[in-house]
């Protein structure tokens, strides 16, 4: 076998056998204690394009012991197929305005096209996944929010059986943002509260937020790692997190009710799951109650 060699900042020779076994020593611990946990993660439409290497994270950490849930949204890809289809595409408050044709593209795409496309790549990948929509057994139920908004809705309530079910049986099970309202229609719902949701109800160990962005950065700019929750509130409050990173903090801040751990990753990273679990710097920012 040929050994390659990599050098430290003082110039010194590391051999790929050393490096191999301080990655192993680093990662071992956490590995250890992820064994057996549910694990929550929300991939956004903004990292959709960046789905390979989440996956490949995702099946590996199914083979190391951990019980992977994978949510998603589809945002691009509805407004894409709306603009070929010349149907509006209309905001309130950041959510999508979904009257009845809206709500069927919403339905194709991320059941049709977004759903099962990450289904059949994590199958030709070698991992064992199977896609479910919140409108399978019940799973997600929910009320319509406001009547302007048309077909969206607000989680009443979650069922994690078949979810469940999937994890028993060695399945990743890949869920797509939509529930059952009263009377049996579908709605369209923020695939950020689902993740929340649903990792409260499987009593998640962690949920991992899968944005466009690195995580929360401190007034000098950079990076922070770990906070508490109390401290992501004040950066709030002073105006050290602003404008768009304003909804992302406060998606993750309202998801520690339902599990003790809430991490914001830059899914355009290759592997950052890996490295923000298995790493004692991480990728991102955690988020602890």
């Amino acid at each position: 076998m040929a050994i390659s060699f990599s050098r430290t900042p003082e110039g010194d020779v590391i051999s790929d056998h050393h490096l191999i076994a301080q990655v192993l020593g680093e990662a071992l611990p956490y590995i250890d204690f992820l064994k057996g946990k549910t694990l929550v993660i929300k991939l956004g439409g903004s990292t959709l394009e960046h789905q390979r290497a989440v996956l490949q994270d995702i099946i590996w950490l199914r083979a190391l012991g951990a019980y992977p849930v994978l949510v998603h949204g589809g945002g691009p890809y509805i407004n894409e197929w709306l603009t070929k289809l010349n149907l509006p595409t209309r905001f309130v408050n950041g959510l999508r305005v979904t009257d009845a044709a809206t709500l069927e593209v919403v339905r194709m795409v991320l059941l049709g096209q977004v759903n099962q496309g990450l289904v059949l790549m994590a199958s030709q990948m070698g991992g064992k996944a199977i896609g479910l929509s919140g409108t399978d057994g019940g799973m997600v139920r929910a009320h319509m929010i406001d009547e302007r908004l048309g077909f969206v809705g607000e989680v009443d309530s979650v069922d994690p059986t078949p979810v469940e079910a999937l994890l028993k049986d060695g399945y990743i099970p890949i869920v797509a943002p939509l529930s059952e309202g009263p009377d049996g229609t579908c709605l369209n719902i923020n695939a950020d509260l689902v993740a929340a949701h649903l990792a409260g109800a499987l009593n998640a160990e962690k949920l991992i937020f899968l944005s466009n962005v690195s995580g929360i950065c401190g007034s000098d700019g950079n990076l922070i790692s770990e906070l508490r929750e109390s401290e992501a509130r004040k950066l709030i409050d002073d105006g050290v997190i602003h404008g768009g990173m304003i909804p992302k903090v406060t998606a993750c801040l309202d998801a520690l009710v339902a599990v003790p751990r809430v991490h914001i990753v830059d899914g355009r990273d290759s592997h950052v799951l890996l490295r923000e679990l298995f790493t004692d710097k991480g990728a991102g920012t955690m988020i602890i109650r």
